[in-house]
C-alpha cells in the first residue's frame, strides 16, 4: 500500500511538472521576426473546462473553401452566421457526451488511453468579446491561408471528400466529420489547438494538454 501510494505520488509530481513545464517553456523558443505581420484576420479560441476550438471568421472564400460542410447539413450558408467553429477530439467521447449529464465510463477510457478522431464543426453568430472564455488573435492573411490548411489537412478524406458522419451532432446547426490522427491523453483536443495556432504563427506553451494551460500560455507569448 505504501508503495503504491508512494508511485502515485510520484506520478502526481511528474505530472504537475510536466503541464507547468509545458506552459511556460514557449514554441517556438524564439520569438521571429516575421511574427508579427500587419493584422487583417481575427480568429478566436473558445473554451470550456477540459476543450478548446478555434473560430474562423467567415467570407465568401472560407464558404467555398468548406462548401462540403453544407453537404454535412452545416448551415455555413446563413447570413446569420459570422464564424465555423472548428474542434479535434476522441471520437467515443465527442460522439457520445453531448452533455455531461452523459458521461460513460467507455468513451472515458478511449480518452484516457487511445482513440479515432473526429472533427466537430459548428457555426455562430456575433461572439462577444471580451469574454472569460473567449480569446482573440489578429494575424496576417498568409498565416490565416496556412491556418486553414491545417484545418482542411485534419478532415479524412474518403473517395468524394471529407467523410461525414450521419446523425451524428449536438443541434441543427452542428455535425461531425471523420478526422486524421488518433486521440489520447497526451495527444488531445487542446493540444491539436495549440498546433493549429502555432502554424497560425502564434507561440503556445510546448505541450498544453488543458485548456487553462494553452490560454496562459497564450496570453504570456502572444
Amino acid at each position: 500500500m505504501k508503495k503504491l501510494a508512494r508511485f502515485l505520488g510520484l506520478a502526481l509530481i511528474v505530472a504537475v511538472l510536466a503541464v507547468t513545464l509545458g506552459t511556460l517553456v514557449p514554441r517556438p523558443l524564439w520569438a521571429t521576426a516575421g511574427d508579427k505581420p500587419t493584422a487583417t484576420r481575427h480568429i478566436l479560441v473558445l473554451k470550456n473546462p477540459i476543450h478548446t476550438d478555434i473560430a474562423i471568421p467567415v467570407d465568401d472564400s472560407v464558404r467555398q473553401r468548406f462548401h462540403f460542410l453544407i453537404d454535412g447539413g452545416i448551415p455555413t450558408d446563413m447570413p446569420e452566421v459570422r464564424y465555423i467553429v472548428f474542434g479535434w477530439g476522441g471520437r467515443a467521447f465527442y460522439l457520445e457526451t453531448p452533455t455531461w449529464s452523459e458521461l460513460k465510463a467507455v468513451p472515458v477510457m478511449k480518452a484516457l488511453t487511445v482513440d479515432t478522431s473526429v472533427m466537430h464543426v459548428d457555426v455562430a453568430g456575433d461572439i462577444s468579446e471580451p469574454h472569460p472564455d473567449v480569446a482573440g488573435f489578429d494575424i496576417g492573411e498568409d498565416r490565416f491561408a496556412a491556418l486553414l490548411d491545417f484545418i482542411e489537412a485534419s478532415f479524412q478524406q474518403g473517395p468524394n471528400g471529407p467523410i461525414h458522419i450521419e446523425n451524428a451532432k449536438y443541434s441543427n446547426f452542428d455535425g461531425f466529420f471523420e478526422a486524421n490522427g488518433h486521440f489520447n491523453a497526451l495527444v488531445g483536443c487542446n493540444t491539436w489547438t495549440a498546433a493549429a495556432l502555432r502554424t497560425a504563427g502564434l507561440r503556445t506553451g510546448w505541450w498544453n494538454p488543458l485548456p487553462v494551460s494553452l490560454g496562459l500560455s497564450m496570453r504570456l507569448y502572444n
